[in-house]
């Protein structure tokens, strides 16, 4: 088999191209890839099919039913259901079986122009559509629905109304009333109406059901002393000039090597400590260590989303956007610790020896506001160093919060075309002293500085060769701890 033969891709879907099929023939035949479906293969040897399709879901659906379009529940929870019934709106009705999903795909109206685009040529329903989907008549099937519970869409709207205002529910309103003959759901229109009436009292409440829409609090609460960092940082920020340091790293396996380390010191710093050879055997068979298991998803988990650049692409275009990237992500990255309740913002209060972090009804709020000073930053590594900040001191999770602020900062980078920055255990220190000159006392200018010193210092780490990767930050003290160590370049 010749060297360049494309192998590589985690799933391969076969087609009417010849050419295509020739080779989807000749490397099966070869053992070089393996039949885990109808039409669908793939050249990983080691994942079970079913998380290997769970993975590639959209794209798997983008090329086999491309103009398909994620409706009902699953545009509102963007995931197939505990069971793995995941629905999608398509120009005929039908149950598809895969393994460890269950697609079913729904007669109805194609995408509408406010429909969004989505992964790999899908649409997803617009927030409007999908409120009216989910409250259409649903019969139980494989002990699902396509629609959620009552109960969760006023919680849903509860959140809206908490997070965006009245002027939120308000416009979901009037654009329901817009598309709802559209699309043949003016009964569901009207149940919405209700529903949003009720909330807003100005319509009876006895149509509600949930206890979170019949006891709401007006209002966005945020924390306040919160709130005063964020000005405080953002001042500053603004008032610099930062240079550009283009990403060194552009072919794929050096990518992959920096995000190696991304996920491997980000664990580090969090106390999940592994060897490097251990660590790196762990990302290269994607397979987790049997006595270490949780552990070892902590790295891969961190690793599947910094290594994968079209999910750094993504950066929050509003609050809402925010909590959706910061709840997705969180899921990924601790879907094997349940105790930290994957992708669930906190409904507890946490804190680290003395310091309090955000309260838990505080956290959409203050986030929220927090989403404003970001917004207003233009420089990528001001935007970065920005979100860095906010997600670590509002702590909207039980566990996995500086983890998830490494990775939101390095999104804002990546997504500009700018080197990510690696905290190295030899650099952990300064790091958390400054983080904490901010939090407790507002300094932000040792903050500033140390992440421009770190920033320079993974600028320079690069390559397509993994050793001589290691072999650098060797050089560069990066794996020692203690203070009698300091980081060199």
């Amino acid at each position: 088999m010749e060297n360049n033969t494309p192998i590589n891709q985690d799933v391969i879907i076969a087609s009417s191209d010849k050419e295509k099929s020739k080779l989807i023939t000749r490397l099966k035949k070869e053992g070089a890839i393996r039949k885990i479906a109808p039409r669908i293969y793939t050249a990983n040897k080691i994942d079970s099919p079913e998380k290997i399709i769970r993975r590639n879901l959209y794209f798997i659906l983008g090329e086999l039913y491309p103009g398909a379009l994620v409706s009902h529940r699953s545009a509102m929870e963007y995931a197939p259901t505990e069971s793995g019934h995941f629905y999608v709106t398509y120009n005929y009705t039908k149950k598809l079986q895969l393994p460890g999903l269950t697609l079913h795909f729904i007669e109805g109206k194609p995408p509408l122009p406010d429909d969004k685009p989505f992964m790999q040529g899908l649409c997803v329903s617009s927030q409007a559509r999908a409120y009216l989907e989910n409250l259409q008549s649903a019969h139980i099937r494989d002990n699902e629905t396509k629609c959620l519970p009552r109960e969760a869409l006023e919680k849903k709207l509860d959140m809206l109304l908490q997070t965006n205002g009245e002027a939120a529910l308000n416009g979901l309103r009037d654009q329901a009333r817009v598309i709802a003959p559209q699309l043949g759901m003016e009964k569901e229109a009207k149940k919405l109406d209700l529903m949003i009436g009720a909330i807003l009292t100005t319509k009876p409440s006895n149509v509600l059901v949930s206890q979170v829409a019949l006891a709401r609090a007006f209002g966005e609460p945020f924390d306040s002393h919160r709130i005063e960092l964020f000005d405080t940082l953002m001042t500053k920020l603004m008032q610099f000039d930062f240079a550009d340091l283009p990403e060194p790293n552009q072919t794929e396996k050096a990518y992959d090597n920096f995000a190696f380390f991304e996920s491997y010191f980000s664990n580090y710093i969090e106390g999940t400590e592994f060897e490097i050879d251990e660590a790196h055997h762990i990302v290269e068979t994607q397979r987790p260590m049997a006595t270490r298991n949780a552990d070892s998803h902590d790295i891969l988990g961190t690793y599947n989303i910094v290594s994968n650049r079209n999910e750094m692409s993504f950066l929050p275009a509003t609050a809402d956007h925010l909590f959706q990237l910061l709840l997705h992500r969180h899921a990924i990255m601790m879907a094997f610790r349940p105790g930290a309740e994957p992708g669930v913002f906190k409904t507890k209060n946490n804190r680290a020896g003395d310091t309090h972090f955000v309260d838990y009804t505080l956290v959409r709020g203050t986030l929220k506001k927090g989403f404003e000073f970001y917004n207003a930053l233009q420089h990528p590594f001001a935007r970065a160093v920005f979100m860095l900040f906010m997600i670590s001191e509002v702590h909207p999770f039980i566990d996995g919060n500086g983890r998830v602020s490494r990775i939101m900062m390095n999104a804002e980078l990546s997504a500009a075309g700018q080197s990510k920055i690696i905290i190295p255990t030899v650099f952990r220190i300064d790091y958390i002293d400054t983080l904490r000159l901010l939090s407790r006392q507002g300094n932000p200018d040792k903050f500033i500085k140390a992440m421009l010193r770190v920033r320079e210092f993974s600028y320079h780490l690069q390559g397509d060769d993994f050793e001589t990767m290691r072999r650098y930050l060797e050089q560069c003290n990066a794996f020692k701890d203690g203070d009698e160590n300091i980081l060199r370049f």
